[in-house]
């Protein structure tokens, strides 16, 4: 055995705690309430896009409207971390109960808004809730479930969500024309009350893995304000204000300052905000990176692919959304088929490192001929992808859970996800920066929509698209690279083939 503090700190996954055994009614009522929690979160990400313009109008304020995401994106992401530390710390019932009841309440808050910023602040509110429940959910998984039971359960994690992310722009518009904007929040209360009588009881039998400690709230307070920092200044940046004005660095130095102090807490806290036993391990590193470019990724084309296919492909907005269907197909049907491997192969690894290189096929198809495809060819091509990329998310989240110890899962689990969705910030303003870098950020929407279609036509937007697509690919193979620096250590559980005598022994 190995000498080096991250060995002597972290024993092997061998001789972690196996979960105590729960009984198959109880995980199926588990399951059941914590997937519709999870739904519930990821469909309010995206059934108030729809909405908007009506709801900018029905307060009488228009020129504000982007704050009721970025409060929801803000509070969300910073979640993710947080109540996945305090679910260590605290046990997992009481932090998903909170967090649905945060989420419940906050939506409440957002129907009954008699001002714009009151409704940004009940977004704010909604989005801890919500921001909570993945990385709690996730965790429950993992604590009912060997590692090598998990891949095929996790994987139903992300089919929620793609499937919200299908669901929320049509419902959201449809319950906006014919009842009022307020239903988008209406409707979580049932559903949300539903998710909490149907996990009260059942997380009672939950095994019991969290341990008194003490929340080091410096060091949480300042990844939070690195963090909010950042987004700040990638939603803001080439929006409101010059990617090189005073307030875009301004943030943006402030963050650096604030991750550079985050590091140094790590380093000298008695108890810090992520273990330095993870810290040190190099599986949950490369994992964290993978997830950072594969799921951001991800993430960024799923925004502003249905603008490309407007604007070089010259297609409806009907159309855009059928082809992002297919790629929100095509990653389901590859989170499933990842999830149904890496539970029966020995060699895991493989799922990923077969399946990033179909995205990175298809991002450099795209580049080459931007303006060559139709929109049967465009969405055929985005499955194909899709199914590749698909396979990262249960894989991110199966690997990071089978590398630490039982007490640190909900931290594991908590920064991933706040990686996860913070890789998807960063590529989303690096996608924006290409796109949109010649216009007048300083210009009213209407201004900026014109241009967009009809500064130099379609030809100048496939040159702009191309690099999209260039950079894409590099994020991928980024997150390629990360995968094969992960070190494979068995998915411990009944799952496990029998070895021979001569593996047993090495």
């Amino acid at each position: 055995m190995s000498s080096s503090n991250s060995v002597a700190e972290i024993p092997p996954p061998d001789r972690h705690q196996t979960p105590a055994p729960v009984d198959q009614a109880t995980v199926r009522a588990i399951i059941v309430g914590i997937m519709l929690a999870m739904f519930l979160s990821a469909l309010e990400q995206t059934i108030v896009a729809p909405a908007l313009p009506t709801i900018g109008r029905s307060l009488s304020d228009v020129e504000n409207l982007s704050w009721v995401v970025t409060a929801y994106l803000l509070s969300t992401t910073l979640a993710t971390a947080l109540f996945g530390k305090l679910s260590d710390i605290y046990g997992r019932r009481a932090l998903m109960l909170i967090s649905v009841s945060v989420f419940v309440l906050g939506s409440v808050a957002c129907a009954l808004a008699p001002t714009l910023w009151a409704l940004v602040a009940a977004r704010a509110l909604q989005g801890l809730g919500g921001g909570g429940i993945l990385p709690l959910a996730q965790t429950v998984i993992a604590d009912i479930l060997s590692p090598r039971e998990r891949p095929m359960v996790q994987s139903y994690s992300s089919v929620m969500f793609m499937s919200a992310s299908i669901l929320g722009p049509v419902l959201g518009g449809l319950l906006t024309d014919y009842i009022h904007w307020s239903m988008i929040f209406w409707i979580n209360l049932p559903l949300g009350a539903a998710a909490l009588l149907m996990t009260n009881r059942a997380l009672l039998r939950l095994p019991r893995h969290e341990r008194p400690h003490q929340l080091d709230i410096v060091g949480a307070g300042l990844m939070v304000g690195a963090a909010v920092a950042l987004l700040l200044a990638l939603s803001w940046g080439g929006s409101r204000y010059d990617w090189v004005s005073a307030p875009i660095l301004g943030l943006l130095g402030t963050s650096v300052l604030l991750w550079a102090l985050f590091v140094w807490r790590l380093m000298t806290a008695p108890e810090p905000f992520i273990p330095l036993t993870m810290v040190r391990e190099p599986v949950v590193g490369a994992i964290v990176v993978a997830g950072f470019f594969g799921i951001g990724t991800i993430i960024g084309l799923s925004i502003f692919m249905p603008l490309y296919i407007e604007l070089v492909l010259g297609q409806s907005a009907s159309a855009s959304g059928l082809a992002l269907i297919a790629f929100m197909g095509g990653a389901t049907i590859g989170s499933l088929t990842a999830g149904r491997l890496l539970s029966r192969l020995e060699h895991y690894k493989r799922v990923p490192v077969v399946g990033l290189p179909l995205g990175i096929a298809m991002l450099a198809i795209l580049a080459l001929w931007p303006d060559r495809f139709s929109i049967m060819e465009v969405a055929a091509l985005l499955a194909f992808g899709g199914l590749g990329m698909g396979t990262m998310y249960p894989t991110t989240t199966v690997l990071i859970q089978n590398a630490v110890l039982p007490h640190q899962l909900g931290t594991a689990t908590g920064a991933l996800n706040f990686f996860r969705q913070l890789g998807g910030a960063v590529v989303v303003a690096v996608f924006g920066a290409i796109v949109l870098g010649g216009l007048d950020v300083h210009a009213s929407g209407t201004v900026v929509l014109e241009r967009l279609s009809g500064a130099g036509g379609a030809a100048n937007f496939a040159i702009l698209f191309r690099w999209v697509f260039i950079v894409a690919a590099s994020f991928l193979a980024a997150a390629f690279v990360a995968v094969l620096c992960i070190v494979e250590r068995p998915l411990r559980g009944p799952a496990v083939r029998p070895r021979s005598a001569p593996a047993a022994a090495e």
